[in-house]
């Protein structure tokens, strides 16, 4: 794998380092598509697209099958190659990234069918505002967690970290707001119940894009900064380059 600037070592074999490269293309492409489930998803919700929702639903399949495929090669790679020390942590942080990115597909895929179910029900919503700002949060986090993936940047990374602890403070203001709506106008607690359902999947999202740049500093750095608060993790990481 092409990593000049990362500070990870390439493998002697040049076999090994091939199947890297054509992995790490691989999962960028997978990358895109969830990318684009996201935006997607975000946008179907606060606009009331359902057609766009079942693009975002058809997309899964397409994400589904890139990581049977994924896993099957990391599976692969490890029979064949049988990596060790530092390979053997890219191989098995590679298979926790396909994994998550998986997960965000599903969880986009939750919020087309919400955005659906809110299209059938009629009626816009409380928390279409809130939804749409935490979107495009989580949106760019996905993204910067790939771009840190596809160029071993660990400040990316240490920043994707940074953004999940925004969105936890902005997904907590806005169910707060919208438990005290439901509380005063019971009638709308089934539309606005959907919009927290979303809430709570964009937060996952967020979640997972932090567990793929956790899992690119612990291949890069070797330091598993799970659990760390942010100004531990920044001088674990940073200050050590």
């Amino acid at each position: 794998m092409d990593l000049d600037n990362s500070g990870y070592s390439a493998h002697i074999s040049q076999n090994f380092n091939e199947d890297l490269q054509k992995l790490k293309s691989e999962i960028l492409e997978m990358g895109g598509l969830v990318e684009k489930q996201v935006a997607n998803a975000v946008e179907a919700l606060t606009e009331g697209d359902t057609a766009l929702a079942d693009r975002v639903r058809e997309l899964e399949f397409e994400v589904n099958e890139f990581e049977i495929k994924l896993d099957e090669e990391c599976t692969r790679i490890l029979a064949l190659r049988q990596p060790a020390a530092s390979d053997l942590r890219m191989v098995i942080s590679v298979s926790k990234t396909i994994t998550d990115l998986e997960r965000i597909g599903d969880e986009s895929n939750k919020i087309a069918k919400l955005a659906i179910a809110l299209v059938d029900e009629g009626g816009a919503p409380r928390g279409l505002v809130q939804t749409r700002h935490i979107g495009n949060l989580v949106r760019v986090m996905v993204q910067q967690a790939l771009n840190a993936f596809a160029r071993f940047d660990v400040h990316e990374a240490v920043q994707v970290v940074q953004e999940d602890k925004s969105v936890d403070l902005e997904y907590e203001s806005a169910m707060r707001q919208l438990v005290t709506y439901m509380m005063e106008d019971p009638r709308s607690i089934s539309r606005v119940l959907k919009v927290v359902w979303a809430l709570r999947a964009l937060e996952r999202i967020g979640d997972h894009a932090m567990n793929i740049a956790e899992q690119l500093i612990y291949v890069v750095k070797g330091k598993d900064i799970r659990h760390r608060k942010l100004d531990q993790i920044k001088a674990q990481v940073l200050d050590t380059d």
